[in-house]
């Protein structure tokens, strides 16, 4: 039996139906990438780094999967494109995002992949979703809880609660 890893991802979308997206790039990591465990509620946040442009819905997704890091990022980078997702410019609206925020406690840097995400941190509308699934988790390098770094954030954008959901 192959052993069993806990990732934790973020998806987001800022075009288009963007409940749809969230819902269908949920399901589709369930059926491609690992089974999903936790995922919190939704959540809406200007969009951060290249701010004009409209606000993202985030969702924060725990699964068990079996594939290792680059294999996980290859099928969530297969999914994003399934799901339209065009990269016209850095920071840009999208139909679908899908980071790897955490894979267990693995610390992880090549050119094309960066775990744990190396801006997680510093964004708001990653910690607070992943603070509602996983709120204990110890960031591997920082040695601090989700919780810990949310507080201990300057990020100043709000997020809020998406009620339509």
């Amino acid at each position: 039996m192959r052993k069993s890893y806990t990732a934790y991802i973020l998806t987001g979308s800022n075009i288009g139906d963007r409940k749809s997206y969230l819902a269908n790039a949920k399901d589709a990591i369930n059926k491609h990438a690992g089974k999903v465990k936790k995922a919190s509620r939704v959540y809406q946040t200007a969009a951060w780094g290249l701010e004009d442009q409209p606000d993202f819905w985030n969702q924060a997704l725990e699964i068990k999967t079996t594939l290792n890091p680059e294999a996980l990022l290859k099928v969530l980078l297969e999914i994003e494109l399934t799901l339209g997702r065009e990269r016209l410019e850095k920071w840009g609206s999208r139909t679908i995002d899908i980071d790897i925020l955490f894979y267990s406690d693995h610390i992880i840097e090549l050119p094309h992949l960066q775990i744990p995400h190396k801006h997680l941190h510093k964004r708001n509308f990653t910690l607070i979703p992943l603070m509602e699934i996983a709120g204990e988790f110890m960031h591997p390098v920082f040695k601090k809880t989700i919780e810990e770094l949310y507080w201990a954030s300057n990020d100043p954008l709000d997020v809020y609660l998406v009620n339509a959901l």
